[in-house]
């Protein structure tokens, strides 16, 4: 076995017994700001009890996705932070919100979706099986462009726009969420 390939073997596998840490430490999920995820509630049921998600859960309320989220998926949701909506110039979250602006959010908020169940250790294994970084499509029409490179993952959006995932393999009922530090827009 050549060394980057054990290189990257012993970082998935570092990804997945630290992603399993929670469920052998009392059954206890992941914390995402002050709530605990739990593995057998949905992506909005856990988001919603999140203080860390609280503009996310707003948006996807204002946009009509609550029932998409709640559904059997399986996805993968790039979750925004509070912070990372904070990022974007003053207003553009109030503008978004407006009803007459639902559709734009849509678009925007579809583009943190992916139709499956993505782990790290296979965002991470698609990357590296592609020199360092591999594109991911999303339900909004978004071409995303994964990175795996000094030992973290990112997503880089059509405009540029770099998300760095903060917490990742957060386990749902209805697939996973990783929690990155930037919103990610359509091509502009």
């Amino acid at each position: 076995m050549n060394l980057k390939k054990s290189i990257v073997n012993v970082a998935l596998m570092s990804l997945i017994t630290l992603a399993a840490v929670p469920a052998f430490a009392g059954a206890h999920g992941v914390m995402v700001g002050s709530a605990e995820m739990v593995a057998s509630k949905t992506i909005v049921e856990n988001a919603s009890a999140s203080d860390e998600l609280a503009v996310l859960v707003a948006a996807v309320t204002a946009a009509g996705l609550v029932d998409t989220l709640q559904g059997d998926g399986p996805f993968t949701v790039l979750a925004p932070t509070n912070a990372a909506f904070a990022k974007l110039p003053a207003g553009t979250v109030d503008t978004l919100l407006k009803p007459e602006n639902i559709g734009t959010l849509r678009t925007i908020l579809t583009c943190h979706v992916v139709a499956a169940k993505a782990m790290a250790a296979d965002v991470i294994k698609m990357a590296t099986d592609n020199g360092g970084m591999a594109k991911v499509g999303t339900v909004g029409g978004c071409m995303l462009t994964a990175k795996y490179s000094n030992e973290q993952v990112t997503f880089t959006d059509e405009n540029g726009n770099v998300a760095t995932v903060t917490i990742a393999d957060v386990p749902q009922k209805n697939g996973v969420i990783h929690v990155i530090d930037t919103v990610l827009l359509p091509k502009s």
